[in-house]
């Protein structure tokens, strides 16, 4: 492991562009002082040949490579949180912030000289490389897009072995599992072959918006599409087709199994297709959104235990086993009606669905409350909000973590404005997203 500068395709056009600039105006320059015709014409000739040139050196470059991008959102949940380990109803929504990823896998001819795999993170500038011969030496070959299976205990050894040999720093030991589904997932979908995956996010890491699904989404998007036979260049992203969606929301799946032990499959299906999803009982189901929403996201950067936050839900169920029914099948309720709302195509206007949705909002809150997942930053926002009369519930397992607030359609720029210069004055970082957007998207 250690930190890099990039060479991105756009800094290479500049220098070779440049290059041909500089040759041009040292042209120009040796025969301004004789602006004969045939002076002339060498100028004109010469500026052709530069820009010849430079187009040649670029498009040579570009063959040597194939790239793929893809990317993946994060997610919030809109109701149910922890009362769905008891069996409620949770509804869960994809958010227009991404993580990106860039594979690029250099062509047969190029490959002879190119023995590695390197994973880079741009967004905590590390990168991370293997020898495709000594990841042939470690890890099991078995790939194969096709059929997606559990990475096994001895497998995941063996991978963790690569990963101990790049020195990871204690600060940043987290990465560990992240590093290892990468290496898992890759050589189970594209096998022992060179490549450069480049990684960027929009979303931030460990808050409760599905940052390592979308990760496990994005990645096996770019791995699936470099095997799809029709790369024709398309303007801008494009979706995979519903076999495919099919295919790398199993392959997440299992990605996130490597990262959590046991999820749920909400973050990752949410990732890959996008939109809305209710979730019951192991029972996903996928949901049309008919009414726009727009949410403000407070990340209050309070790190928190999710298992011991589930831990300690449970324990006040034995403790309290009919009030807490009480509040699950509360909880169920307000999960069943908001997801009616958001599919419904009544003639109520957006402002009255919209005000259901914040009574839901506030409802759910006081109930997580009452499971005792709330926290003391999670509060000060709710109370910066309730000043300015929005509305705002905790998303995910709480404890911290981050806070959704709803953004009426009513709502003026300068009140959210100022709503997020109180709260990331006290510390806490802020996004406005709008919610049900598309999944994983692909471009050539």
């Amino acid at each position: 492991m250690h930190s890099f500068a990039y060479r991105e395709n756009a800094l290479f056009t500049f220098s070779v562009t440049t290059l041909a600039f500089i040759c041009a105006i040292a042209s120009f320059s040796d025969n301004f002082s004789n602006q004969t015709p045939s002076a002339q014409m060498e100028v004109s000739l010469t500026l052709n040949i530069t820009a010849r040139l430079a187009v040649t050196i670029y498009l040579e470059h570009k063959a040597e490579e194939m790239e793929v991008k893809a990317r993946a959102p994060g997610k919030i949940i809109l109701a149910g949180e922890h009362a769905v380990v008891h069996g409620s109803t949770a509804v869960a929504a994809a958010i227009d912030l991404y993580t990106y990823v860039t594979l690029r896998l250099p062509l047969q001819s190029a490959a002879e000289n190119n023995d590695r795999l390197t994973l880079q993170l741009k967004d905590l500038s590390l990168e991370f490389s293997w020898s495709v011969s000594r990841l042939k030496e470690v890890i099991p070959c078995d790939s194969s897009t096709s059929s997606p299976a559990s990475c096994s205990g001895e497998t995941l050894k063996s991978i963790a072995v690569l990963v101990e040999e790049q020195n990871i720093p204690e600060e940043k030991i987290w990465l560990s599992s992240g590093i290892s589904t990468f290496l898992w997932l890759y050589t189970s979908i594209r096998g022992f072959s060179p490549a450069t995956v480049i990684i960027t996010t929009e979303l931030p890491y460990g808050s409760g918006l599905g940052s390592s699904a979308a990760f496990c989404v994005a990645l096996t998007s770019a791995l699936i599409a470099s095997s799809i036979s029709d790369k024709t260049h398309r303007e801008g992203w494009s979706s995979l087709d519903e076999t495919n969606l099919e295919l790398l929301n199993k392959w997440a799946f299992e990605g996130e199994k490597i990262i959590h032990g046991k999820p749920s499959g909400i973050d990752n299906t949410v990732s890959a297709y996008g939109n809305m999803i209710k979730f019951c009982s192991g029972e996903i189901t996928r949901l049309q959104s008919n009414m726009p929403l727009r949410m403000l996201i407070t990340n209050t950067k309070v790190g928190r235990n999710t298992k011991a936050l589930v831990s300690g839900v449970s324990e006040r169920t034995v403790r309290h086993p009919d009030a807490m029914k009480s509040v699950f099948n509360a909880v169920d309720s307000i999960s069943k009606e908001l997801a009616a709302i958001i599919q419904s195509k009544d003639e109520n206007s957006v402002t009255e669905k919209e005000e259901s949705i914040k009574e839901l909002m506030e409802i759910n809150q006081g109930l997580l409350q009452s499971m005792g997942v709330s926290h003391s930053s999670i509060d000060t926002v709710i109370r910066t909000t309730l000043k300015h009369k929005l509305t705002s519930k905790l998303t995910g397992a709480g404890g911290g973590g981050c806070v959704l607030t709803l953004l009426p359609t009513v709502v003026s720029g300068t009140v959210v404005d100022k709503v997020v210069e109180e709260l990331e004055s006290s510390g806490f970082q802020c996004f406005t997203a709008s919610i049900g957007g598309n999944g994983a998207e692909i471009c050539f």
